[in-house]
């Protein structure tokens, strides 16, 4: 009977120590956060707390994100300079230096052909140069407008193929007198196409330019009835052309069609030159010039001339960036007279290299073109500075 007491106290004392253990650990544990919430679970048996519950955290104002992580910085394309008489002198420079350059290439490497299709080859390499230096950025196109790419680039070889086959059927000064008209050309279907028309001033300026190289290249003139209609149409293809490289250049407005792309000058050689050089090279299969082309690299080809096809393909491809960034800023009108211009200066620099003779009357012609291209520049420069103002 004694016992029992002391039974009961030790479960009394027993029962109040584990009291305060239980009391000291929930003293013990973390209090959370006022912006912190969690539900805590019921007890079933013991006063041991559970595993904590995944706690869901609201951030305050207070609370710092993680910084966003940095997008690399999109590449801008390097700026070239905007003046007219800049990239004019250029495109006399490269031009000249082509046609005279070419003289001599094609005196050792007779196929048209071929060379076009290495100039665009090497259009095509330097282009994938510049774009991977970041000299330009090459925009996305629609199925549309990269069919409108392609509608240009036959453009580009039916001109080639019309010109050269008409050469076979003309006389050289015949040629040339044709091709001179490639301005009034320009002016018709700028204004049938697009409604962009020319002052006055401007087609008055534009007729010593057009008779100064029909007296410049006086000679032998002869055409058959074929020759003289390809002729033409070498000519109206050539002002077509002259006309879209620079529409395809231009900034589109809420009534451009949809078809049309925007480009810039390294764009347009850059999509341009794969097309054209596939496209010349079928032209030279066809023609059976590519088979006279391997049966001169197995038993003429050397180092100095493989280099000097190379040199002329880096001499075109300079020209083909200039010509289409003047195009952009001159215009197509000023390009043609540019083109008429360059080709009296071309036989001013073949008399001093060559040592050639001419008449009066190439004198008188030269003289007239150059005069022309002159006041051109002046009525252009004035109707700039006037519509400016």
């Amino acid at each position: 009977m004694a016992t029992k007491p002391t039974l009961s106290a030790g479960r009394k004392t027993q029962r109040l120590r584990l009291s305060e253990v239980a009391d000291s650990v929930s003293a013990s544990a973390p209090t959370l956060s006022p912006t912190r919430t969690r539900s805590t679970p019921p007890r079933a048996f013991h006063r041991e707390p559970y595993p904590a519950t995944p706690v869901h955290t609201k951030f305050t104002s207070n609370d710092t994100l993680a910084p966003p992580v940095s997008q690399p910085a999109k590449t801008t394309p390097i700026p070239q300079p905007t003046s007219q008489a800049f990239w004019l002198s250029l495109y006399f420079v490269f031009n000249l230096g082509l046609t005279l350059y070419n003289k001599g290439v094609l005196l050792s490497f007779p196929f048209p052909y071929t060379l076009t299709a290495i100039h665009a080859l090497f259009g095509s390499l330097g282009g994938t140069v510049l774009l991977r230096k970041g000299w330009f950025i090459l925009p996305c196109l629609s199925l549309a407008e990269k069919s409108c790419i392609l509608a240009f680039s036959a453009l580009y070889t039916v001109n080639i193929i019309v010109s050269n086959a008409s050469l076979g059927l003309v006389t050289v000064p015949f040629h040339q007198v044709v091709r001179a008209a490639t301005p009034i050309f320009t002016i018709m279907f700028s204004a049938a196409l697009f409604g962009k028309h020319s002052s006055l001033a401007k087609r008055v300026s534009l007729i010593p330019v057009v008779l100064g190289v029909g007296f410049a290249t006086y000679g032998d003139y002869y055409c058959t009835l074929w020759g003289f209609w390809l002729t033409l149409l070498g000519t109206v293809l050539a002002a077509l052309k002259t006309i879209f490289t620079n529409v395809l250049q231009s900034a589109k407005t809420t009534s451009s069609p949809p078809w049309r792309p925007r480009l810039s000058a390294l764009s347009l050689l850059y999509l341009l030159s794969p097309l054209a050089f596939i496209q010349c090279v079928v032209l030279a299969w066809s023609t059976g010039e590519l088979a006279s082309v391997r049966q001169f690299g197995a038993d003429e080809m050397n180092v100095g001339r493989a280099l000097a096809l190379a040199v002329n393909g880096c001499i075109a491809f300079g020209l083909n960036v200039v010509s289409f960034t003047a195009n952009r800023h001159v215009g197509p009108l000023g390009m043609t007279v540019a083109a008429n211009i360059k080709q009296v200066l071309t036989m001013l620099l073949a008399v001093v290299i060559f040592d050639l003779s001419i008449s009066w009357t190439n004198g008188v012609g030269i003289l007239l073109t150059l005069v022309g291209g002159a006041l051109y520049a002046r009525v252009e420069y004035t109707e700039k500075h006037r519509n400016n103002s």
